[in-house]
């Protein structure tokens, strides 16, 4: 019997190629080929949560004179903003975004569920990113996010996306500070929500892949590299200089990207866009003619909606979406 057994294995023994990764794979096992390995390809899904009974845990009562803002210590939720807006507001511009991925050809899904107090899971980029062949899930830094983890886990499995690595131990990342800038070197901010440990274990599979991780280091309390920096074509990226290293900003130029520098006539939530394909760009309103111009000189297209009231909460356009399938561009 154990001859028999063992002559069956060896006759049809294991077939490690072709890899996980590849479309053949992808599709044969997974139904289809997941995963990015860009930020400027064209968007065919897209992960998102639409504002819910979550938020009505914001009391209004509870501002903190000191700072302005809102919060409360004991139940650990804070609103990062001097007003609270009035919900139906902020929804109706979260489904106004929703409605224009629609228009660009996406496939928006939606979390399966949130925490009760999960005033922050509109804010999608941060509990798990995609990478080539599926999705690494993040460790949330902050209490009030705690939690996000589960739920997008069981959205993912249920969609069919393969888990590549859930950040543990005592590892702490966000999605918000990961950006590929191109498909074969990606970036991570170091910062109070990114520690080293997570850096490590993105950095593991990612050189699994042959991709480089850059690690970013960002100023005081600056918690995510998309507020600095966004790509938006194969070779160029909006930025704001002064919240990112000047090594890293050289090695954008070693790297052939190109820059657009925010100034101070923009608002500076601009440069939490999203490329919906290449050089076509969802950006909030309040973009300069200055830097309008630059970028249509770059034959960059711009879709410009409302977003201001959900900006309120801490989060822009770019945070509140996670790309689950991109185009490869390179």
């Amino acid at each position: 019997m154990t001859s028999i057994y063992n002559q069956t294995i060896k006759m049809f023994g294991s077939h490690a190629e072709p890899g996980f990764e590849s479309a053949e794979q992808q599709t044969s096992v997974w139904g289809r080929e997941w995963g990015c390995d860009n930020d400027v390809g064209q968007i065919r899904v897209c992960l998102m949560h639409r504002p819910g009974d979550e938020m009505e845990i914001i009391d209004r009562t509870k501002r903190i004179e000191e700072i302005g803002s809102y919060g409360d210590m004991d139940k650990g939720w804070y609103f990062q903003s001097d007003v609270v807006p009035d919900w139906g507001e902020f929804r109706a511009q979260h489904d106004g975004l929703v409605k224009t991925l629609q228009a660009e050809g996406v496939e928006v899904v939606f979390l399966d569920s949130v925490e009760p107090d999960g005033i922050k899971s509109v804010y999608t980029r941060d509990s798990s990113f995609a990478i080539k062949g599926g999705a690494i899930v993040t460790r949330l830094a902050r209490t009030i996010r705690r939690g996000e983890e589960s739920h997008v886990t069981r959205t993912l499995a249920n969609l069919g996306m393969p888990i590549l690595r859930t950040v543990h131990g005592t590892g702490l990342a966000e999605g918000g500070s990961f950006a590929w800038l191109n498909d074969k070197t990606a970036a991570i901010g170091r910062s109070i929500c990114n520690n080293d440990e997570a850096c490590d274990q993105i950095e593991q599979v990612l050189n699994a892949q042959g991709v480089e991780l850059l690690r970013v280091d960002m100023s005081g309390y600056s918690i995510h590299i998309d507020g600095h920096l966004t790509m938006i074509d194969k070779d160029v990226a909006i930025l704001d200089p002064d919240g990112l290293p000047y090594v890293f900003l050289q090695k954008l130029k070693e790297l052939g990207i190109r820059t657009v520098e925010v100034s101070d006539q923009d608002n500076h939530w601009i440069i939490n866009c999203l490329a919906v394909s290449p050089g076509r760009v969802i950006m909030p309103r309040g973009i300069s003619n200055k830097t309008a111009d630059t970028l249509a000189s770059m034959d960059i297209e711009i879709i410009e909606i409302d977003y201001d009231k959900v900006q309120l909460n801490g989060g822009g356009i770019h945070c509140s979406t996670c790309p689950l399938i991109r185009d490869s561009v390179y």
